[in-house]
């Protein structure tokens, strides 16, 4: 009777796709050896881009096991890193940053350089996921054997860049790239991030896109060596021309930088490839001048100081919400607060006075 009554159901179950059979049978057999620190140095020191790939990984690990081992790789490294020019690249979403990437670095490899792209893809503050997709987007890039492209999550970092980042900056220098590009997620007020860990910074702007000196912070122009109107090809050659002078005369209005570069405004179009030998000449260019007054080394000294005490600052963060006695504490403080028994300076002053006298 069971039988008959669920045949005579709407409701049934279909047996599905049959699972297709894998395109290599011995998958299963074949499994990811175990690197030792040496066997990591010795692949990076190689060129071998599968085990910088896999440091990398290390690198941007949060488990302790993972750090510690990390710091070794990069210990052993150091001394064959710092021997390339580093570019912070920036611009407003939807400026065409990875296809100015993609069609400069094609440019760049093509003419005997090894070129290494840290793209640091936006995270959703709801689920902290990335799509990091610029491998898809930089299609010609990507295959090229001089060319590492590396996507990581912002994960909610200071102005998008990665919390590793410059490790990461090491590693490819160790591994001869000879050109380090951070691309980072959008213009914000945080984008001195990624300014602190580059030699040169690189603004992408639009043009046509409403007035052209309110499409921008001033700090952002201020922080700029270079700033590249994108999109200048077919009917659009004539609005880049007029952005590039309304920015090049705002650019005169402002303060002599440290360094004495004076920035300039170029345009470019990644589609027809066009201004890219320009834009690239003028970063030698700009590399020339800064090392022969002394401005090249002095500065990449005091961003290694800086990035000593941001991870101070970051491991002292770590270590404070790490420590259990200081969560179960924290909980009885937060509901203080909540209900206004305590006010937040007051509950602050309590957990840190608390915290030291621990230690």
């Amino acid at each position: 009777m069971a039988e008959k009554a669920l045949s005579k159901s709407a409701l049934s179950v279909l047996k599905g796709v049959a699972h297709p059979p894998s395109v290599n049978p011995n998958l299963k057999q074949i499994k990811r050896r175990n690197l030792s620190v040496s066997d990591y140095i010795e692949g990076i020191l190689a060129g071998d881009r599968t085990i910088l790939g896999r440091s990398i990984t290390l690198v941007e690990s949060n488990l302790f096991k993972h750090i510690e081992q990390a710091q070794r790789i990069i210990e052993g490294c150091l001394p064959h890193a710092g021997k390339s020019i580093r570019i912070g690249i920036t611009g407003v979403p939807g400026v065409g940053k990875s296809s100015f990437i993609e069609s400069i670095g094609t440019y760049l490899t093509s003419s005997g350089n090894k070129l290494a792209v840290l793209a640091i893809d936006p995270s959703s503050e709801r689920s902290k996921g990335s799509i990091l997709g610029d491998k898809t987007r930089m299609v010609t890039l990507s295959a090229q054997p001089e060319a590492f492209i590396r996507p990581s999550p912002a994960a909610g970092t200071l102005g998008g860049v990665a919390r590793k980042t410059r490790e990461s900056i090491l590693l490819c220098e160790a591994a001869g790239y000879d050109i380090i590009f951070v691309e980072t997620v959008g213009v914000g007020q945080s984008e001195t991030a990624v300014h602190s860990m580059v030699d040169f910074f690189l603004l992408l702007m639009l043009s046509g896109a409403g007035d052209e000196l309110q499409g921008i912070k001033r700090g952002i122009m201020e922080m700029a060596d270079m700033l590249v109107i994108t999109k200048a090809d077919g009917s659009n050659i004539e609005t880049a021309r007029h952005a590039a002078a309304e920015y090049s005369s705002a650019l005169h209005m402002f303060p002599a930088s440290d360094s004495g570069w004076k920035p300039i405004v170029l345009i470019c179009s990644a589609q027809y490839n066009t201004g890219m030998e320009q834009i690239w000449e003028q970063i030698l260019e700009y590399k020339k001048y800064t090392t022969s007054n002394g401005f090249f080394e002095s500065q990449r000294k005091k961003q290694a100081l800086y990035w000593m005490h941001e991870t101070i600052r970051e491991n002292l963060i770590t270590n404070f919400y790490g420590n259990s006695k200081i969560r179960k504490r924290l909980d009885k403080l937060n509901d203080n607060v909540l209900n206004n028994r305590m006010s937040s300076f007051i509950a602050a002053q309590q957990i840190l006075e608390f915290y030291f006298a621990k230690k």
